[in-house]
């Protein structure tokens, strides 16, 4: 069996690790060169325009997948006719682009912020109307992290975003001051077989991700979580990992982004679930009977940005597990995770805390 992955950073790269342990191959396609899966799976540097190169590193693999949603679609859209993509071509297109997957869910009744689709400077003066102040502007497509948005304040914010950033297709969002968020991630094989992993509940710092922890009780929002999802899962037809991102506001569920793949909110499951997200998605995309997504204790997974780590302090905390992706150190950069498990909750708070205190930023 073998696997090819569009892309080669560190989802790839744990994608990879988990594949080699249920004895899968795999390959990766990455116009980069500095590429965090490079040392444990094979790499090749080519374009994703480039078909006929691809199409030699992908030779004799069973199916592709792809480790992230900001992929060209043309490109992917001629891959797709060559070799088995999952999840699907139409799945990608519709979760690149913030409007259409906001619009694509609202089609579906599930709730999501106010929105615009913004052409001109006349629609940025229609929302400050309809919204007022404070709402957010982004890019439609390749935004992370933070990146390709900004919070939008007074009249003059509004313009230097606007000069900034058109040229791009653009969307403005009502701000929602939420209550907090949370992610549910599912699995979901070509026979219908779908899987949830437990609720997890997110912090953020500066746009980026900074904890996750796991499991998330809320029976009430779980239940409407993966009523949600269900109905997504459905739809499409998916096969894969996915993770949807809500705002909980007011006891209500708003979803605001979706993932076409593994995500950084489920890392957790490496260490801490019955099967990790990443063995889920590859026992999916090649039609494996899934693995139990339960938890096994409480986790809790922090971020590692932009700073290496002294790792042997790190370790000292009880049940901690550290990952390294192999990655340049910069400002911003995720450059591995740590992973907190225990049984004990007063356990799990005292860890946090110590994480907190020496983790560097």
């Amino acid at each position: 069996m073998k696997i090819g992955i569009l892309g080669a950073g560190q989802l790839a790269r744990m994608l990879a690790i988990s594949a080699h342990q249920l004895g899968i191959d795999t390959v990766c396609v990455d116009p980069n060169y500095e590429c965090s899966a490079r040392d444990v799976t094979k790499v090749h540097h080519a374009d994703f325009f480039d078909l006929h190169e691809i199409e030699k590193c992908f030779s004799g693999v069973d199916c592709v997948t792809y480790e992230t949603e900001n992929l060209p679609i043309e490109a992917i859209h001629s891959v797709s006719k060559k070799f088995k993509l999952h999840p699907d071509i139409d799945i990608l297109s519709i979760f690149q682009d913030r409007l259409s997957e906001k619009n694509f869910l609202n089609s579906l009744n599930i709730p999501t912020v106010d929105y615009l689709d913004v052409n001109s400077w006349h629609d940025i003066e229609y929302a400050i109307n309809k919204f007022s102040f404070p709402f957010l502007i982004k890019t439609r497509r390749n935004g992370y992290d933070g990146k390709g948005q900004a919070m939008i304040h007074n009249t003059e914010e509004a313009r230097a975003a606007w000069q900034q950033l058109s040229g791009k297709p653009l969307i403005i969002e009502k701000f929602v001051n939420f209550d907090f968020e949370i992610s549910i991630i599912s699995a979901r094989n070509d026979k219908g077989e779908t899987s949830f992993y437990p609720l997890v509940l997110n912090q953020h710092k500066n746009g980026i991700l900074f904890l996750s922890q796991a499991p998330y009780f809320n029976e009430k929002l779980e239940t409407l979580a993966k009523e949600y999802a269900s109905v997504i899962l459905r739809k499409l037809n998916y096969v894969g990992v996915m993770t949807i991102e809500f705002f909980c506001h007011h006891e209500s569920l708003l979803a605001n982004e979706i993932a076409p793949r593994v995500h950084n909110s489920g890392h957790w499951t490496i260490e801490g679930a019955e099967t990790s997200q990443f063995e889920n998605h590859l026992r999916a995309i090649i039609g494996w009977p899934l693995g139990s997504t339960k938890a096994k204790c409480l986790s809790a997974m922090f971020n590692l940005i932009g700073k290496k780590q002294i790792v042997s302090d790190l370790l000292n905390i009880p049940g901690a597990h550290y990952h390294w992706y192999n990655k340049k150190p910069l400002d911003g950069r995720k450059l591995g995770h740590l992973t907190l498990c225990t049984s004990n909750r007063n356990e799990m708070e005292m860890n946090i805390e110590k994480a907190i205190k020496l983790i560097r930023y």
